[in-house]
């Protein structure tokens, strides 16, 4: 049998993983207490909802161009609309 290192050394760094490691993990629902994992994955309520959930079609090129740039995209979306509202104020105001 093969000995197992241990996964830090003497001043608590860890080392870079192997696949030999991966395989003795353990999914966490059978390590973790289960107050944890009731918690785990919850979001709370929203103090006061910031933003509206809707549903938009968009250009193809528009789409691949914002998700391009990393999570975060739609937020980006989000702030090139506004932008746009606050260059073009007569067609903001119309919209609004």
């Amino acid at each position: 049998m093969k000995k197992i290192l241990p996964l830090t050394n003497e001043v608590g760094e860890v080392r870079e993983l192997l696949a030999e490691d991966l395989t003795m993990f353990k999914p966490a629902n059978e390590v973790l207490p289960k107050s944890l994992q009731q918690k785990l994955g919850v979001r709370g309520p929203q103090k006061a909802p910031k933003k509206i959930a809707t549903t938009i079609r968009l250009s193809p090129d528009v789409l691949a161009a914002f998700k391009a740039t990393g999570d975060g995209w739609q937020t980006r979306i989000d702030i090139s609309l506004r932008q746009f509202i606050k260059e073009h104020p007569l067609l903001g105001e119309a919209c609004l």
